[in-house]
């Protein structure tokens, strides 16, 4: 995962509900949907999403009242933080187990714009207009 990933899933706003609400407390896929206001299908897809990139785990499997299987999940991450230093991006995810993540690890340098427009550019990303 690149950085620029790593920092849209953690800053998708399903996400991060879904990351806070199971922080606490294992929460299974029907009560986030529900008391998060989060589709059911979106719901599904940010959760596997989130288990794909290791931030959210499956610790229990359960069986409701009415004998359905349903799966308690539970936040990884202890701190997420994104770094952007002189046009260099770089995202790190703390787990509760410890370990750490990075991503962009070596401060890569994001071009935004082209290179012939650099040469208009000034500082803090402005640009000097164009003579007509």
């Amino acid at each position: 995962m690149d950085p620029i990933e790593a920092s849209r899933l953690i800053m998708d706003t399903y996400a991060a509900k879904i990351l806070v609400a199971c922080s606490r407390k294992p929460k299974h896929a029907l009560e986030l949907s529900a008391k998060l206001n989060i589709p059911i299908a979106a719901c599904y897809r940010r959760i596997h999403a989130l288990e794909k990139a290791g931030l959210l785990k499956a610790v229990e499997r359960a069986l409701t009242q009415q004998g359905k299987r349903i799966v308690l999940y539970f936040s990884q991450l202890k701190n997420a933080y994104i770094f952007f230093e002189g046009g260099k991006l770089r995202v790190r995810f703390q787990m509760i187990t410890g370990q750490t993540q990075d991503f962009g690890g070596e401060w890569k340098e994001i071009k935004l714009i082209e290179a012939e427009e650099e040469e208009d550019a000034l500082p803090g990303g402005l640009f000097r207009p164009k003579e007509r």
